[in-house]
């Protein structure tokens, strides 16, 4: 523990008449030089700024900090203040404690514990691992079921097992701090769900430790109604933003995307592109990343080459992979060479996706090579629907990726086609990647078939993705050249 630098941070509003007690029941364990306790008080209106000043250098070993803001930034948003102090100041470990009396300080050195010793990020101090212990330490039996309900409803929409979602009992390490955007989370009482979300998507090692229950005569500022709204809403949010449905940013915990996983099993764009593959052919695959889809490729044709920008080429493949920028005005290879070029979920990424097409066209010469391509249909039913109700933004993953430059539907795939100088031969819908998505078998495979369903009637509507197959027409030149060497050749024969 000497080793550690630790916070005991407490959040403070209108507790004049608790805080002292508070202060006064941390362990003399932790009075020491690596210990500060920090008392943000929210801008009370009572005296509780000045019940805290009277802690300041009283007692012995134990530094206390006491702030007020200058304005209520609400229990969210002090808790923001308190762990970038934390941050700023070099902390090892912040443990959060209400200055109402309701979390014992006691346990403190108990849950420190596991952060202390590296084997946790995050310990909440629960109140639900003993879940008729709640009951007894006077917890309402209306909060008790309600906080039963949200809890695993929460678990079950995020793939959590947490006993509690919402303790206010929370230990972090200032690492695991410092990768999540916690500033980004809401300023009300449900920044606690928001934190537990980015903390799962983070994948940090949570902790939970059994605590009293304690409820005394402090006055809930929580309105229950509206509480219960809003974690619902950041949890549905959060499901969405992980499924890439919908896009939220404080759970962006990451890069984009650069390279996506190989989807077999089901109908998606990488299985109706192997289909595509004619025995024996020539395979050219345009942004083929670590080459997985290619692989594929490689067991019905003669040679496959990729080429991407992000992937570096490995010794010992049965493909040949090379180095790429897809917006570089040339290819590295000659197009003329192969009978087919596939280009799965490339083109969006494209600044000039037309100019792109051209160059490939004239490239392959008088080759006429079949061009398979595969993209997001921006029309999809999703998209319409967040468009209906005022959302559109960009995520991780999906048709609205971040790394996206150019948005297609069935109309303008397939005039980019055909101005471009090719003839579609067929256009078709893929449903969404809901295996990916969804972890039960059964259900994915339903939403699989009604996905399904849906576009065999109406395509333009419910179609996640949209597969092309096209020839390359030959430009003017390379008809004209065609046309000389033809007649040249009759010409001969002629005078033979």
């Amino acid at each position: 523990m000497k080793r550690k630098k630790i916070l005991i941070f407490v959040v403070a509003y209108n507790a004049t008449s608790t805080l002292e007690s508070v202060i006064r029941r941390i362990p003399a364990e932790l009075h020491a030089s690596n210990v500060e306790v920090l008392i943000i008080d929210d801008c009370s209106p009572d005296s509780t700024y000045l019940s805290g000043l009277k802690w300041e250098n009283k007692i012995e070993g134990l530094r206390v900090v006491v702030l007020r803001n200058p304005e209520n930034h609400g229990y969210g948003g002090n808790q923001k203040l308190g762990y970038r102090y934390a941050i700023n100041n070099g902390f090892d470990v912040v443990a959060m404690v209400h200055g109402d009396g309701q979390y014992a300080p006691e346990k403190l050195p108990e849950l420190l514990a596991p952060l202390l010793e590296g084997r946790a990020d995050v310990v909440f101090g629960s109140r639900m691992l003993k879940k008729s212990d709640a009951l007894k330490g006077g917890m309402p039996l209306y909060k008790w079921v309600g906080n039963q309900l949200l809890t695993a409803f929460q678990n079950r929409l995020l793939g959590t097992r947490l006993a509690e979602f919402h303790t206010g009992y929370r230990l972090y390490s200032v690492d695991a701090l410092k990768r999540i955007p916690f500033e980004r989370n809401a300023n009300d009482f449900h920044f606690d769900t928001d934190i537990i979300i980015q903390s799962q998507f983070a994948g940090f090692r949570i902790v939970e430790l059994p605590i009293p229950t304690f409820y005394g005569d402090e006055v809930c500022h929580v309105n229950g109604l509206k509480y219960a709204w809003n974690i619902c809403a950041s949890s549905i949010r959060g499901r969405l933003h992980l499924m890439n449905l919908f896009y939220d940013r404080k759970f962006d915990l990451g890069q984009p995307e650069l390279n996506y996983d190989v989807k077999l099993g089901f109908p998606s764009s990488h299985t109706v592109a192997i289909d595509a593959v004619n025995a024996g052919a020539s395979v050219l695959d345009i942004g083929c990343g670590q080459g997985l889809v290619a692989r594929e490729f490689a067991k019905k044709a003669s040679r496959v080459v990729g080429i991407d920008q992000y992937v570096v080429p490995e010794e010992g493949q049965e493909i040949e992979i090379k180095q790429w920028d897809l917006d570089s005005p040339s290819l590295p290879v000659d197009t003329s060479q192969f009978d087919q070029i596939f280009l799965l979920d490339i083109i969006e990424h494209l600044k000039d996706p037309e100019k792109f097409m051209e160059s490939l066209r004239e490239a392959a010469l008088s080759k006429r090579p079949e061009v398979i391509l595969t993209t997001a249909n921006i029309a999809f039913v999703t998209t319409r629907l967040m468009l209906l109700f005022g959302q559109f933004n960009y995520g991780r993953k999906g048709i609205l990726d971040r790394t996206h430059t150019r948005l297609f539907n069935w109309g303008s795939l397939r005039e980019l086609f055909e101005q471009t100088g090719y003839k579609v031969l067929e256009m078709r819908g893929i449903p969404a990647p809901f295996p990916k998505a969804v972890s039960s078998a059964k259900f994915s495979h339903l939403l699989l078939k009604m996905n399904e369903l849906g576009i065999a009637f109406f395509p333009k509507l419910f179609s996640y993705q949209i597969f092309v197959r096209a020839v390359a027409i030959p430009t003017v030149n390379q008809l004209l050249a065609e046309t000389v060497e033809s007649s040249e050749k009759i010409k001969q024969s002629v005078k033979a």
